[in-house]
């Protein structure tokens, strides 16, 4: 039985009326050009999503990343890929933490034993060797928002699953490995765009591979309007406008370090910062209504370690104001 600590995702900290330092999707809606085109769409919402829809989007990720569409498998969000996962068949897995969850719940829901890679530290990864027929690690990794070299993730020991969930949101893409053919891995576009509640991603493989995990899903998987934002988004002026993006949030990350530069676990690459701080600092500031994404649901954290969304410098200040009422309080 999985432990429910798993299932614990930042939405359930943003609770209603807190200001939200806890989800890190970096906008509150998708830009104006981005819902038009899925205002668009919705007068289409009458047909079942068309296969040439499909296409269409599978192209536009193959273009994006310099492969061909049979390397591409659309998906209502990249934890959907997660759950697919067990269709591998593998004998034991490896799941590096602390990271993302909902992998070791999928592979422990399916009956699969896992084996924990726990970081510490920098958070960096070391030469691993195990037993396992499949390794998931995240990169950038949430939530320590360290980014592995990609070099060093592939010498991981079996079949390799990456969570590039965030590597949009790191000016070049530096460490990606969506080009190479031998690795599985997984996007979001909901983080980037304020998508999360249309549920947009894909995977990248073979397509022997890919053929396995789509096996038994049902007719019409991915819905009109997640085929439309896949493709929209992976368009040439959306890409320009991403590594922008990009860039931005990494002047906004640089401004927050210095502002809680004692408090800063890791020099973070992706929009979040992962803070230690007294226990009791998440309670705290909720009491404050401010909301932060409370780590001690992630294997090898405890609760003196939170997670903060970067936001524009004002907003930040926010936070940075509630943070050091809430860290005298608690001195």
């Amino acid at each position: 039985m999985t432990s429910p600590d798993l299932r614990h995702h930042g939405d359930v900290d943003a609770a209603a009326g807190l200001a939200d330092f806890a989800v890190n999707v970096r906008v509150p809606h998708p830009p104006a050009w981005l819902r038009d085109r899925l205002a668009a769409a919705l007068d289409h919402l009458g047909g079942y999503p068309s296969a040439a829809a499909e296409q269409r989007a599978r192209e536009a990720v193959a273009r994006r990343h310099g492969r061909s569409p049979d390397e591409v498998l659309l998906l209502n969000g990249a934890a959907e890929g997660f759950a697919l996962l067990p269709k591998l068949a593998p004998r034991r897995v490896a799941i590096v933490h602390p990271g993302f969850t909902e992998p070791e719940v999928a592979f422990r829901d399916a009956g699969v034993p896992v084996e924990r890679i726990t970081l510490s530290g920098d958070f960096t990864l070391p030469e691993v060797t195990a037993d396992v027929d499949l390794t998931v690690v995240g990169n950038p990794t949430n939530p320590t928002s360290v980014l592995h070299d990609a070099a060093r993730v592939k010498r991981l020991p079996g079949r390799l699953v990456v969570d590039e969930a965030f590597m949009d949101a790191v000016p070049g893409e530096p460490e990606s490995l969506a080009g190479d053919p031998g690795v599985l891995v997984l996007r979001s576009l909901t983080k980037t765009w304020g998508l999360a509640g249309l549920r947009a991603g894909y995977l990248l493989g073979d397509p022997e591979t890919l053929e396995r995990l789509a096996f038994g899903r049902p007719h019409w998987p991915v819905g009109s309007l997640t085929l439309e934002a896949i493709t929209a988004c992976c368009e040439p002026a959306a890409l320009e406008e991403s590594e922008r993006l990009a860039r931005e949030a990494a002047e906004h990350t640089a401004h927050a370090v210095q502002q809680l530069r004692d408090l800063v676990v890791v020099p973070p690459k992706a929009p979040f910062l992962l803070l230690k701080v007294p226990p009791g600092t998440h309670a705290a500031l909720r009491d404050k209504g401010i909301a932060v994404r409370r780590c001690d649901t992630f294997p090898g954290l405890d609760d003196t370690y939170v997670r903060v969304a970067i936001r524009p410098p004002e907003e930040f200040a926010v936070f940075v104001d509630a943070l050091r009422v809430v860290m005298e309080e608690l001195a």
